[in-house]
C-alpha cells in the first residue's frame, strides 16, 4: 500500500527535485502539492510548482496557494541562490494546468479531516507558515497526522542565511515553533545531513546520462544551483536539501539520527531562527524530534538517479 502524502513546498531546484521524485515513486500517493512563499514570492512557488508537475507529465496533481507571508514577520526570500523565478537553470514554458481554488490551509485541514488518523505524511519543504497556520485554526488535525518530515534547522552546521540560523526556519521561527512543539512525530533533514549529499560532477553525469526530457531540465537546474554553493563553501557541487525528506520516506535505512529535544530560537536578534538541538541530552527538556545527523550519500543518489530515469 502507498504511503499518503502532502508536499508542502516553495520550489527552488532542490525542491523540484523532492518532488520529481516523489511523482516517480509508486510507493507514494501524492495528494497535494500545498504552496507557501520562501525561496521566491507565493505567486513564483505556485507557478514552478505546476511547472514541475507539467514536466512530470502530472497536470492531474492538484496544487494549492498558501499563505504568502511568514505569521509575524517580512518575507525573506532566496533569489541569490535560486535565481529571479526560483527555478533558473532551464527555460521551461509557462504552465497552463490551474491552480486550485481552495487555500493550501484549507486543503491540509480537510484532507486530514477526511483521511483515516494516522495515514497522511505531511512533508515541509519550505518555512512552515502553512502548517502552522493549520495547526493554529484546526487544532483536531493534529493528531490525526501520521508523521512530520521535514527540511529544515541545523546543528554543526549551524546556519546558511545566518551565522546561527537555516533558511526555512529563520523565514518563519514562529511558525517552525509552532509545528515543533505540536506534539506531532517529527522527522528534521538538517543541513548537517543535506550537506552530504552533493551534485559532484560525477553524480551530475549519471543523471545526464539518462538521456531523457526531465534529466536534461534537471541537471540545467543543479548546474545553475550549484554555483552558489560552490562559491560559498568550496563545495565540490550543491546540497540537494528537500530531496533527502523524500528519499528518507523511501529508503529510511540510508539515514542516522538521534530523538532529541529541538528548540526554535524567535526572540534573539543574533540568533533567530537557530534550532537548538539537544545532540548530547545535556539538559532535561524532552524529546521532540528526530534530528537526522548521516546519510549514504551514495545510496540517496542511486535512488534519485533511479527514480528520475522512470519520468
Amino acid at each position: 500500500m502507498s504511503r499518503k502524502i502532502i508536499i508542502d513546498t516553495d520550489p527552488g531546484q532542490d525542491d523540484a527535485v523532492a518532488i520529481l521524485l516523489a511523482l516517480a515513486s509508486p510507493e507514494l500517493e501524492v495528494l497535494g502539492l500545498t504552496c507557501v512563499a520562501g525561496n521566491v514570492p507565493l505567486p513564483l512557488t505556485t507557478r514552478n510548482a505546476r511547472v514541475v508537475c507539467e514536466l512530470a507529465g502530472r497536470r492531474d496533481m492538484p496544487v494549492f496557494a498558501g499563505c504568502d507571508a511568514p505569521l509575524r514577520r517580512k518575507l525573506v526570500t532566496a533569489e541569490h541562490v535560486h535565481g529571479k523565478t526560483g527555478l533558473d537553470g532551464c527555460d521551461l514554458p509557462e504552465p497552463t494546468m490551474p491552480l486550485q481554488d481552495r487555500h493550501a490551509v484549507d486543503f491540509v485541514i480537510e484532507t486530514l479531516r477526511s483521511e483515516p488518523a494516522g495515514t497522511v505524511t505531511l512533508c515541509p519543504l519550505g518555512p512552515l507558515t502553512n502548517i502552522a497556520t493549520a495547526f493554529n485554526r484546526a487544532p483536531d488535525i493534529i493528531e490525526k497526522v501520521r508523521e512530520i518530515v521535514l527540511m529544515g534547522g541545523a546543528y554543526f552546521e549551524v546556519g546558511n542565511i545566518t551565522p546561527a540560523a537555516e533558511f526555512n526556519i529563520y523565514v518563519d521561527p514562529e511558525a517552525a515553533e509552532i509545528v515543533v512543539k505540536s506534539g506531532c512525530d517529527i522527522v528534521m533533514m538538517p543541513l548537517d545531513v543535506t550537506h552530504q549529499v552533493l551534485t559532484t560532477p560525477a553524480r551530475v553525469t549519471a543523471i545526464r546520462a539518462i538521456g531523457t526530457p526531465v534529466a536534461s531540465v534537471v541537471c540545467g537546474w543543479l548546474d545553475f544551483f550549484e554555483r552558489f554553493d560552490v562559491e560559498k563553501y568550496g563545495a565540490t557541487g550543491a546540497p540537494l536539501h528537500d530531496p533527502c525528506v523524500i528519499a528518507y520516506l523511501l529508503r529510511p535505512d540510508l539515514f542516522e539520527g538521534r530523538f532529541v529535544n529541538v528548540e526554535i530560537e524567535t526572540q534573539s536578534d543574533l540568533t533567530l531562527g537557530m534550532t537548538v538541538a539537544d545532540w548530547w541530552h545535556v539538559t532535561d527538556r524532552p524529546a521532540n524530534a528526530t534530528f537526522i545527523g548521516k546519510v549514504d550519500a551514495e545510496g540517496f543518489f542511486a535512488l534519485l538517479t533511479d527514480r528520475l530515469a522512470r519520468l
